[in-house]
């Protein structure tokens, strides 16, 4: 039995559709993001990244990495095991009490990872509700489709932000317990939920509501805790999701609700049970960055008007920018190949670093680079961006619109 030629034939058909991913060997500069260094084959080279989630930068804000260095000196750099058994350090109890303070909760439970929180977290939930029918939203993370099928109960996915979709599967649904999962932003096409409007659904037909807000903490709202937040919604929120990897520049994710679920995912969820927990260094860098930003205004207000001006000057160099009322800037390609190739030249030719976005990220048709403006991209990083891109549209054969006055 041939066993290496399975996965040769899988990785084969992955690059004959396009769709084989290259990493780029990235070195991050503190203290000078966006900036990097890339790794090339020909040797070290400076670039510009204009992909990381690492939102407002605090990845680089020295008093997040001054709490991380200071943590490790003081206790070592590991977790020391699960939190059952020898993991549970006094900076993730910290962590978790700013979190529940952020969204106005009871309790918050830190996870490895945005993808774990969701993933253990929405099919212990479910579980843990007898006969419990799961609505989830059709462009939701994957993260949140593994946890909805995890859980083994029924589901029903409602047309994307579609109410009244959303309302005839509640009506059908009865009087069993049911579970609403969305998110507030999608990370793709940039849209945000009408958050009342499911609340108010929620509350109509006796449902639990769960959402994911990892492209929305640290970025919105007075105190950077969200959409659900701006929108004064979190207090009708059950289960408010997140994560420390992206506006927070760390890592990690988190939940948070009432001390009795928390709790009750805390003592069931498999993901939470069995895995090591977070190092107390990068713990205490999180609750670091979260305080800061409760308090500082400064990194959203310098996002959103880097963001405006990126959409402003981009559209006005006649990109296929798609409409936003977000921080995310999609350009649209519409070709896994195209797509490749654009991220390829931007990077070897103009020292761009965004990585191109395809299936089964977004629907084949919809392959774009997916833009994502800092508070520390200065103007100049605009127009050099809209520069480029301009001449890969154009070796690339790829079509432009007629020009408009682009905004300053």
């Amino acid at each position: 039995m041939d066993y290496q030629n399975f996965f040769t034939s899988a990785l084969e058909h992955l690059q004959a559709e396009r769709r084989y991913r290259v990493f780029a060997d990235i070195e991050r500069l503190a203290g000078r993001y966006p900036q990097a260094i890339w790794h090339s084959p020909e040797g070290q080279r400076p670039i510009t990244v204009w992909c990381s989630n690492d939102y407002l930068g605090m990845g680089q804000n020295r008093d997040v990495t001054r709490a991380m260095v200071e943590a490790a000196w003081r206790l070592g750099t590991g977790a020391g095991g699960t939190r059952n058994i020898s993991g549970n350090s006094n900076p993730i109890v910290a962590l978790e009490a700013e979190l529940a303070d952020l969204h106005g909760k009871e309790a918050a439970l830190v996870f490895t990872s945005g993808y774990v929180s969701n993933q253990t977290g929405i099919a212990t939930l479910a579980r843990l509700i007898p006969n419990c029918l799961i609505l989830s939203d059709a462009l939701n993370h994957n993260s949140m489709i593994e946890g909805v099928r995890q859980s083994g109960c029924d589901k029903a996915i409602f047309r994307h932000n579609d109410l009244e979709h959303l309302e005839e599967l509640l009506q059908a649904a009865g009087d069993r317990p049911k579970l609403i999962v969305f998110e507030s932003i999608y990370s793709m096409d940039g849209d945000i939920s009408p958050i009342h409007a499911v609340c108010d659904l929620a509350e109509r037909y006796g449902a639990m509501t769960y959402i994911d807000e990892v492209h929305a903490v640290g970025m919105y709202g007075p105190r950077g805790a969200g959409i659900a937040e701006r929108e004064g919604a979190m207090h009708r929120i059950d289960v408010i999701e997140g994560t420390l990897g992206k506006a927070f520049g760390v890592m990690g994710g988190y939940l948070t609700g009432t001390k009795v679920v928390m709790d009750a995912i805390r003592s069931f969820a498999p993901g939470f049970i069995f895995t090591t927990a977070l190092p107390p260094a990068v713990a205490a860098a999180a609750t670091a960055s979260i305080r800061h930003l409760k308090g500082s205004s400064t990194e959203r207000q310098q996002q959103q008007r880097q963001v405006a001006r990126t959409k402003a000057v981009l559209a006005g160099a006649g990109l296929p920018v798609l409409d936003t009322v977000t921080h995310i800037v999609p350009v649209m390609v519409g070709d896994a190949e195209a797509c490749k190739a654009a991220s390829d030249r931007l990077l070897e030719k103009h020292g761009i670093y965004i990585q191109p976005i395809n299936y089964p990220t977004v629907p084949r048709g919809t392959e774009r680079l997916r833009i994502t403006p800092g508070p520390f991209h200065s103007n100049a990083h605009i127009d050099a961006l809209a520069a480029a891109l301009v001449e890969v549209w154009t070796a690339l054969r790829l079509p432009l619109e007629p020009k408009v006055q682009a905004a300053e």
